[in-house]
């Protein structure tokens, strides 16, 4: 009879495994709510009668084809200059103390605040900073308070999401068609080129989106670096920063337009960063 009642509590045991306590799930029922109420109070309180006409205003439309234009051209330069750079990081540097360096240096922006990026710019490309005091005397020009401005600080900010999603692609490829592609005399480049860019072209998609959406998403480092002049400067957020002093109503509206923007993105990642929302083919095919 102990027996017995041992077996059945083992199996009962094994049932409640994973499963949080009722108080612990309480806390995180409170932790979702506290992530859910600015979404919810945004949806709530938008101006849905006059939504078009707000989002359709010259200077809304301005801040928009603004961000996106400089959040497309941030995301091609962080996709170039990032995918070689995640390769540095999965393999192609030998030591360990310098790898790990490299990939201290990529990690740092994702911690800092985005205005300390900005000083940083404004300390380097100044009209009075070493680098920008060249290009004055040179060109007479300096990236300040321009749209290169708002796309070098969105750069800077976004580009290592998509450095780390591609190295984690990398890292997970499959080298034996590599090293097919090796023994059959291709070069490292042709490699590179043909065989593991088609293997990770799903992380640097994911990793793509993502910086894009850090892109349009950013605030600090624009406003310290490239200032906050309409039509020129002035992206999404800091139009929405303007729009709280002069008007709430067009400033909710702008957010929940940069919402639905960000809820698309999610979707483009379908199950990379929300597994199980999208089931897979073979789980369809198999429950059919």
């Amino acid at each position: 009879m102990t027996p017995g009642r041992r077996r059945i509590n083992r199996r009962s045991s094994v049932g409640q495994t994973g499963r949080p306590s009722p108080a612990l799930t309480a806390v995180g029922v409170v932790g979702l709510l506290v992530l859910l109420t600015p979404l919810l109070a945004l949806v709530l309180t938008a101006p849905w009668g006059r939504m078009v006409g707000l989002l359709t205003s010259p200077s809304a439309r301005s801040a928009l084809w603004l961000s996106l234009a400089s959040a497309i051209l941030a995301t091609l330069i962080a996709t170039a200059l990032g995918v070689p750079l995640a390769a540095l990081l999965a393999g192609g540097i030998s030591s360990d103390r310098l790898r790990a360096t490299v990939r201290l240096a990529v990690l740092v922006p994702m911690v800092l605040p985005p205005v300390v990026i900005g000083a940083g710019l404004l300390a380097a490309f100044g009209r009075r900073a070493p680098i920008g005091s060249l290009l004055d005397s040179w060109f007479g020009w300096t990236p300040t308070y321009t749209f290169v401005a708002v796309v070098m600080a969105q750069l800077v900010v976004a580009m290592p999401f998509l450095v780390i999603s591609v190295e984690s692609a990398l890292r997970a490829r499959d080298v034996e068609a590599e090293e097919v592609a090796y023994t059959l005399g291709a070069g490292r480049l042709t490699t590179f080129w043909h065989v593991t860019l088609p293997m990770i072209r799903t992380g640097i998609g994911a990793g793509a989106l993502l910086c894009f959406a850090r892109c349009l998403g950013e605030f600090g480092a624009t406003v310290t670096f490239a200032g906050n002049v309409e039509g020129v400067t002035q992206t999404l957020p800091l139009a929405i920063y303007l729009a709280l002093v002069r008007d709430d109503q067009s400033a909710v509206a702008m957010s929940v337009g940069l919402v639905v923007v960000s809820v698309v993105i999610l979707v483009g990642l379908r199950g990379r960063w929300v597994p199980g929302l999208w089931p897979d083919r073979t789980t369809r095919n198999r429950s059919a």
